[in-house]
């Protein structure tokens, strides 16, 4: 089926007639996608419209309302080969809202309904999960079952089972009675960082991906092997009882505090009793501003009248129940077409492909463009132009393409090829060897001269203090620096002109700028931002070239050969080297007096050094160096320093207040030892 098809106003009843039964094919093929293949091609709120429009045609020309109608039933359907379990009690769905008006005229007819000036809620998170109910007898888990069509469900029972927060008999405290008999119902869900640790697993597998948490708990839930269900990380809420025997409530409030002594988990820190409408309003507000920090996903509220006496007064509709709204938040996903993928160039030369939409509104905000992320991104997702796909814009986030809606292509789609050009200066561009870095090699590109700069005189690179972020951002913006070279043509009356810029602020900026000219071949190479190329690698190249010239003169064959310098290495550093702008400016830094010595070279000839091929990690306070120190001293003599503590690593120096470091390196048997044993290390060797 193609996208959602616009439905013209009907201008009589035999367009009604036709318009009613285009939304009901349209319905029941995403009912089919969303609960017996759980993948959804359309948003939840773009679901809700259509069943909207439904309704509202079929209230205007109630004749032809079909008893058969998805207004009339709970949508849904059951995969036969789980088996099935028919509910006592049907197990109905929510009526949704979008606008606080809907929720007005929810508590109106609630409170005309009971005669009443005001009406107690209880107002719960709406978890984006899977509705299950659980019948226990005598306290034992008799059988476990998905909400289905509304009357029948799927039998999960042994799926269920395998969910550590579900008890498979009641629990009490001494003295209190277990129920004989109890209904239960809930919502399995996985948490939002196990999804995405369990979609990354299936990345690596290449199997498909899953599109949001309620679509990885409600696939892993419906598995055939229990087994499969046992290594998903699910969880679950429960919300409600439907039928109890041997204890009686007078309030939904009640049962929620009960049911944990039974052993089943409520969300009690995330419920609360509103004695009105307005306590249930500024509910809703309050946890949609905190949704993200949530380690779980919801959709919006449910706000459930609190008398269980005043229920059984308001009663039920045909697929829902009137004493319950779903207040829905703003929504977060939306369907829209890729018209076109753009390249962005940031300020660090990084290559951004960026889709550009059909403007769809997601959040309150309308959007026309959303991130890819990388050349990865867009293969693993088999991302292409002309693609139906589903976006989402968490929060503040920038949005993103969940996935493709790979079921409505019609052959016109394009796959995507990565420039191997930069669209904005025409350097070349190299990839990371896992696709998910793409790079521009030239120096000279606008997009990314003031971050170039900021990383030039960094003080790991050229160590040029006072030529910071605002520093450079003036430079550029005045057009004193067009590129790296400009920075050792600055004068001083050019300074000065500057805003903040004194004699003695320019006195200095000067004298960094001169000292910077002194500064080894190593720290050059790693402040030029050669693609791929950091501190270690820079040293690296050091140790391995006398000079500049002879580093510049290399292949990328002889770059190759270079333990620790791979492919995709070598061929960055080869194009870099090879573009004619890159080279011009190089040849301009050398002109105004840059000396570039390499004390490396000279070191490594003379033989092996004390702690050449040990590995090094630092964690917690250095007494006898700063951080920079020990690190320089281990460097110079042949050592290597990480940040991070890997297989790689050799040894742990810790001092006082060490971290997780510490912890990780006694998981991994790594060898630790203090500042002094380091100093008595080198000594030894």
């Amino acid at each position: 089926m193609a996208e959602m098809a616009e439905i013209r106003e009907p201008k009589d009843r035999h367009e009604a007639e036709a318009a009613i039964r285009q939304l009901t094919d349209e319905i029941r093929y995403h009912d089919w996608h969303y609960y017996v293949l759980d993948s959804p091609v359309i948003s939840d709120a773009e679901y809700d419209q259509l069943l909207a429009r439904l309704r509202d045609l079929e209230q205007r020309f109630p004749d032809l309302r079909d008893p058969d109608s998805p207004t009339q039933r709970v949508s849904g359907q059951v995969r036969p080969e789980l088996g099935t379990v028919r509910h006592p009690s049907p197990m109905l769905s929510l009526k949704s809202a979008y606008q606080e008006d809907e929720v007005r005229n929810f508590d109106k007819n609630c409170r005309q309904e009971l005669g009443r000036q005001r009406v107690e809620y209880v107002a719960e998170p709406k978890y984006d999960g899977l509705a299950v109910e659980l019948i226990y007898r005598n306290g034992r888990l008799e059988v476990a079952s998905t909400r289905g069509d509304g009357q029948v469900g799927e039998d999960v029972t042994a799926n269920v089972k395998t969910i550590r927060e579900v008890v498979p008999v009641l629990i009490t405290a001494p003295g209190e009675m277990i129920p004989s008999y109890l209904i239960v119902r809930g919502e399995v869900y996985m948490r939002k960082d196990e999804f995405q640790r369990l979609n990354r697993q299936r990345a690596e597998a290449g199997e498909s991906l899953f599109a949001n948490p309620r679509n990885a708990a409600a696939g892993s839930l419906r598995q055939l092997d229990s087994a499969i269900t046992a290594r998903r990380p699910l969880h679950i809420f429960f919300y409600e009882i439907i039928q109890v025997e041997g204890v009686s409530f007078t309030t939904h409030w009640e049962v929620l505090n009960i049911l944990p002594r039974w052993g089943l988990k409520t969300d009690l820190a995330h419920v609360q009793l509103c004695s009105s409408l307005e306590e249930a309003l500024l509910y809703h507000r309050q946890l949609e501003k905190i949704r993200d920090e949530l380690e779980y996903d919801l959709d919006g509220v449910v706000f459930k009248v609190n008398q269980l006496s005043d229920r059984e007064r308001l009663g039920f509709r045909t697929r829902d129940p009137r004493w319950a709204l779903a207040y829905k938040f703003t929504p977060r996903q939306m369907t829209s077409r890729i018209r076109a993928i753009r390249v962005q160039v940031g300020r660090t030369g990084l290559l951004t492909p960026v889709a550009e939409l059909d403007p769809v509104h997601i959040g309150g905000v309308e959007v026309k463009s959303a991130s890819l992320h990388n050349q990865s991104e867009i293969e693993r997702k088999d991302i292409r132009i002309g693609d139906r796909v589903l976006v989402e814009r968490a929060g503040d986030v920038i949005p993103y393409v969940v996935k493709p809606i790979k079921e409505e292509r019609n052959g016109s789609e394009q796959v995507f090829h990565f420039p191997e050009t930069c669209p904005v200066c025409g350097a070349a561009v190299v990839m990371s060897e896992d696709k998910k870095a793409a790079m521009c090699t030239g120096m000279t590109c606008p997009a990314q001269i003031k971050k170039r700069i900021v990383h030039f005189a960094s003080k790991r690179g050229m160590d040029i203090e006072g030529l910071g972020e605002k520093m450079a951002e003036q430079l550029v913006d005045q057009g004193l620096v067009r590129r790296l070279s400009s920075i050792y043509q600055l004068r001083r009356q050019d300074l000065l002109a500057l805003e903040r810029m004194g004699e003695k602020s320019t006195d200095n900026l000067l004298r960094a700028i001169s000292a910077s000219k002194s500064q080894p071949l190593d720290r050059f190479l790693y402040a030029l931002g050669i693609p791929l190329v950091g501190e270690h690698l820079a040293r690296v190249l050091a140790e391995n070239f006398a000079g500049l010239d002879e580093l510049m003169a290399a292949s990328r064959d002889d770059l190759d050969r270079i333990r620790e310098i791979g492919p995709a290495v070598a061929n960055s550093i080869a194009s870099f080297l090879a573009n004619p702008d890159n080279r011009a400016v190089i040849e301009e830094m050398r002109q105004a007096g840059l000396s570039l010595p390499n004390p490396h070279f000279k070191r490594k000839a003379a033989g092996r050094l004390p702690l050449s091929g040990r590995t090094f990690v630092f964690t917690g306070k250095l007494e006898r160096w700063t951080r920079e120190q020990a690190k320089a001293v281990v460097e110079s003599l042949g050592g290597r320093v990480t940040e991070r503590v890997s297989a790689d690593t050799d040894y742990l120096v810790a001092g006082p207040g060490a971290g997780s470091k510490l912890d990780e390196a006694k998981r991994r048997g790594i060898q630790i030892i203090s500042e002094d044993e380091l100093v008595r290390l080198i000594k030894e060797r």
